[in-house]
């Protein structure tokens, strides 16, 4: 018998359906999807082309999966790249030169913050590129 089937009291086999529990946010595939898709383009065009990819996920996400909203901040780091931060961490960012890079949001930037009695928000990123993973077509 597989870890696929159970045997019921009457001893004939009957197939189950495993569930692993992981839930998987509902804009991931598309936000693949759409890294491979930018990774295809000519590298001047792939910042702009993603920051309008992961504004219709975000847009389909709220409109499709309101309990599970999907979110990407878009910011200009110090030295000209594009940083698209997510909101469970990570962050991908595409240089000035259009690589494209895998980053976790706080660690693998230098950051700045504006701070005012209301509100406290990021002044500037400087990205630390050696610490990062660079996205590669397949």
């Amino acid at each position: 018998m597989t870890s696929a089937q159970s045997a019921p009291a009457d001893g004939a086999e009957r197939s189950t359906e495993l569930q692993s529990g992981i839930s998987i946010p509902p804009g991931e595939r598309p936000l693949g999807e759409a890294i491979a898709e930018v990774l295809r383009l000519p590298p001047a065009q792939r910042a702009e082309s993603f920051a309008r990819r992961v504004g219709e996920i975000a847009a389909w996400v709220a409109a499709h999966h309101p309990d599970r909203p999907w979110t990407c901040a878009v910011h200009r780091g110090t030295d000209g790249s594009h940083v698209f931060r997510g909101g469970v961490g990570h962050s991908l960012v595409i240089d000035p030169e259009g690589r494209l890079w895998r980053a976790r949001s706080y660690e693998d930037f230098e950051t700045t913050y504006e701070i005012t009695p209301q509100t406290c928000t990021i002044a500037t990123l400087t990205p630390l590129y050696a610490q990062m993973r660079e996205y590669l077509p397949r």
